[in-house]
């Protein structure tokens, strides 16, 4: 006879309903001895968490049990691909456990546990909620409800840094391209780090301001350099009478001899997309892409054409605003001067266009 009948038929004889109904209870023996030996895998460790899953799936395909108890097998499965790290699998078994016992509280942990692994917070959060509804005083369940709010809040903590950062950014860029002003790639990075201009509740730009001692390449920064400043505010701060330059053995660089100037030109205008990326670096929004070939490859096509560079003097009596928007200025990331003494042996070395910036 035919041990295994078409669906929907039915057996002939009391002989066939005998057979079949031994054949069931072979392949239900046979299930609880694989579910056993899976167990007893679980139980030596690491090194056998193949052979359980194994034992597992031979338990599940004799399709010989209940459904509470294949339940079990599903849950017992995810259980250890959970502890394996294979958690779309865990997550996959624990549902299956939940299709054929929607009140298994361990595929309800298990599943709450792999979505969790997953950042599948809201999914992990309606699984402990359901699980707690079965069983209230589930510790397990209460722990790991609390692990999830934590990382919701957390996720929640971040996307507010995101939009806030993304907001004030846009902003920013709004803020630079109303004043017409044209921003290059950063330079001297080692000196600025991360700085960006900062746009107040007025709606007034605050630099952040290199000065370099071209002739020994040293620097002074000022932090805070807002726009509407002029030039000779910060300079008689920085070149006081009672604060000498601790490298200017010859007291060359005093107050009345200082020029200030800035190199015409210098580098390639940023898109608005990319100058976007760049000020959103160091924040919560930003995204590291990387330098397009196309912006590098017009990066080294104007080094290449680049001649000698051209050097403007600063009006110290104009504002900083009055300088960024010369037509001629490119900022390069952030403004940079380049401080000169007229006494310095070195003035006319510089006026003379001999010397150059190092490459950025």
């Amino acid at each position: 006879m035919a041990l295994w009948m078409e669906k929907g038929s039915e057996p002939l004889t009391e002989s066939e309903k005998a057979d079949l109904e031994a054949i069931a209870a072979l392949k239900e023996s046979a299930a609880f001895e694989f579910k056993e030996k899976g167990n007893q895998y679980v139980k030596m460790g690491k090194k056998h968490y193949t052979d359980a899953i194994d034992c597992y799936t031979r338990a599940i395909d004799q399709k010989a049990l209940s459904d509470s108890e294949t339940s079990i097998l599903f849950s017992n499965r995810a259980h250890v691909n959970l502890l394996l790290g294979n958690l779309r699998r865990a997550l996959i078994d624990s549902q299956d456990a939940l299709k054929l016992c929607p009140s298994n509280i361990k595929a309800i942990y298990r599943a709450a546990k792999a979505s969790l692994s997953l950042n599948m917070l809201a999914e992990a959060r309606e699984y402990c909620l359901k699980g707690l509804q079965f069983d209230p005083n589930n510790e397990d369940l209460k722990k790991l409800d609390r692990q999830i709010g934590l990382k919701i809040s957390e996720k929640e903590k971040h996307e507010a840094q995101v939009s806030k950062a993304a907001a004030e950014t846009k902003e920013l860029v709004s803020a630079i391209e109303y004043r017409g002003l044209k921003i290059g790639k950063a330079m001297y990075r080692e000196l600025t780090g991360l700085r960006k201009p900062v746009l107040d509740k007025s709606n007034i730009l605050h630099w952040p301001v290199v000065l370099l001692y071209a002739e020994v390449m040293s620097s002074d920064f000022i932090e805070d350099f807002c726009e509407t400043d002029m030039f000779s505010v910060h300079l008689d701060m920085i070149f006081a009478e009672d604060q000498p330059l601790s490298w200017d053995v010859e007291n060359n660089y005093k107050r009345e001899f200082i020029e200030l100037y800035y190199e015409a030109g210098s580098g390639l205008c940023l898109s608005k997309e990319k100058l976007l990326g760049c000020l959103l670096e160091g924040t919560a929004a930003f995204h590291s892409d990387g330098v397009g070939d196309e912006e590098k490859d017009a990066d080294e096509d104007y080094k290449q054409q680049k001649g000698s560079p051209k050097w403007i003097k600063v009006n110290e009596r104009r504002t900083l605003h009055d300088v960024l928007k010369e037509p001629n200025f490119i900022i390069p990331g952030i403004p940079v001067f380049y401080v000169l003494s007229k006494r310095s042996s070195f003035y006319s070395k510089f006026k003379a266009g001999k010397w150059a910036p190092p490459s950025a």
